[in-house]
């Protein structure tokens, strides 16, 4: 086993057979095949193996599947192996496996080891071992869990103020960068105040922060609504640019069953909003749950109508509309109306929205000879929108055929065809191709310029 290869299959999903393609190998009944090459280096297909044998209570055999690439002292393998000892409830077991590499410093394994110790009794070991990384906010995210569980709530807490300064407010999401930062510290700190039901606390910690948006969700509006300080949220939302609290709003008054207090939140009319894309999707979406196709697709055409409103994802999201309420002509016609409006000129990231709905009106046919006719037809990346009709169709010999002018780009969707077809070998290689070595770059040495190109 190579750990190089190993981490770049795990990083790339190239050059190997990816996940998905192994649960369909599975699920095409190829398990012998899987086994083969889960001795042969191939990672994907090694997890799967052993998992399905411990589902099968051959626990011992799955131990041995893994157990070359633990050999290789690679972390993916071992927590690999440790899931699986803690799903068939040898928790100790797992511990021990994994507690050297803790030990060791591996970020992630202190992480896993830590989470894995602090539900199986060893919450004061997984604190000690966490605590000196509190600087590291992957490692202080998982002390705050263990925390709880070690009983260390006042520990955790006063290592985390020590990152938070008295006299100071960030003015940038890159101030105080030199170790954990006071807005991530904040954050977790006011997780413990909750937990100690220190709710205005908590509040009042975030607050303080810079921003409390992180992918896509927002930590003071989810405190406010977990505890039902609705009118506190509507302030909040009503004063926030970014959206996150006003779907979270959302969110909680359609799960209270008023339906219009939450359409109210995203009717918002100041044009200059970041969020004048993002409130009428979920408008959209939120009106669709209800059986509102009707006003659902208004919402949308009113957008994407609006200067600067026909952006490809908003135009892809209202044909999903069409075609999901059965009006699949409607959403032609009005990708027509789009075409003409850029002067007949259609790009392929617009037309491939058709296909969908030309299939959806029967005309499947029409459909393929259209994608084949277009200038960009003869792409990657329109060879892969052209298989899928052709596989719809039916013709999956001349669906592989499309994708192999350009194997390596759509390698993946390649073997998957393959694979239905029985061709097994064949998707194997294609999937096996090797990419081209990444390029080397020399070691960053620490200095900045101001000059371009930066």
């Amino acid at each position: 086993m190579d750990v190089a290869d190993l981490d770049r299959q795990v990083r790339t999903l190239s050059g190997c057979i990816p996940p998905k393609l192994v649960d369909r190998l599975l699920d095409l009944g190829h398990e012998q095949d899987v086994e083969a090459w889960a001795g042969r280096g191939e990672w994907f297909c090694a997890q799967a193996w052993a998992r399905l044998l411990g589902e099968r209570g051959r626990q011992d055999r799955a131990r041995e599947v893994l157990a070359p690439y633990v050999a290789t002292g690679w972390w993916p393998a071992a927590r690999a192996q440790a899931e699986l000892l803690e799903s068939w409830g040898r928790a100790q077991e797992a511990i021990a496996l994994t507690r050297p590499y803790a030990q060791a410093g591996d970020r992630m394994a202190l992480n896993f080891a830590g989470r894995l110790m602090a539900r199986h009794g060893h919450g004061a070991e997984a604190f000690e071992l966490l605590g000196p990384g509190v600087e590291d906010w992957f490692l202080a995210d998982a002390l705050v869990d263990v925390a709880e569980a070690a009983g260390r709530d006042a520990d955790a807490a006063a290592l985390l103020s020590t990152w938070i300064p008295g006299d100071h407010r960030c003015d940038t999401p890159w101030c105080c960068r030199g170790g954990l930062d006071a807005d991530t510290a904040r954050g977790l700190l006011a997780r413990i105040r909750e937990r100690q039901d220190r709710i205005d606390d908590a509040i009042t910690l975030l607050r303080t922060r810079h921003g409390t948006s992180v992918n896509g969700r927002d930590q003071l509006a989810d405190l406010l609504a977990g505890h039902g300080r609705i009118e506190e949220l509507r302030a909040y939302a009503a004063s926030d640019e970014h959206g996150h609290p006003a779907q979270c709003l959302a969110e909680v008054l359609e799960e209270r069953g008023d339906l219009e207090g939450a359409i109210a939140v995203y009717r918002q009319e100041n044009v200059e909003s970041p969020r004048r894309y993002d409130d009428p999707v979920l408008l959209a979406g939120l009106l669709s749950r209800h059986g509102r196709a009707d006003e659902a697709i208004a919402v949308m055409c009113a957008l994407v109508d609006s200067p600067g409103g026909a952006e490809d994802w908003v135009v892809d999201s209202l044909c999903t509309l069409y075609a999901e309420h059965g009006r699949a002509q409607e959403g032609l016609t009005h990708l027509d109306a789009l075409k003409e409006r850029r002067g007949g000129e259609e790009e392929w990231d617009f037309f491939r929205m058709r296909l969908p709905l030309l299939a959806d009106c029967g005309l499947l046919d029409e459909a393929i000879e259209q994608a084949r006719a277009h200038r960009e037809g003869d792409s990657w990346y329109a060879a892969w929108s052209l298989s899928d009709l052709l596989a719809e169709a039916g013709r999956a010999e001349e669906a592989v055929a499309v994708l192999e002018q350009h194997p390596v780009s759509n390698s993946s969707v390649l073997a998957e065809r393959l694979i239905d077809l029985g061709r097994v070998e064949d998707a194997i290689r294609v999937l096996q191709n090797r990419p081209d070595p990444e390029p080397a770059t020399g070691p960053w040495d620490g200095t900045h310029s101001d000059d371009p190109p930066f």
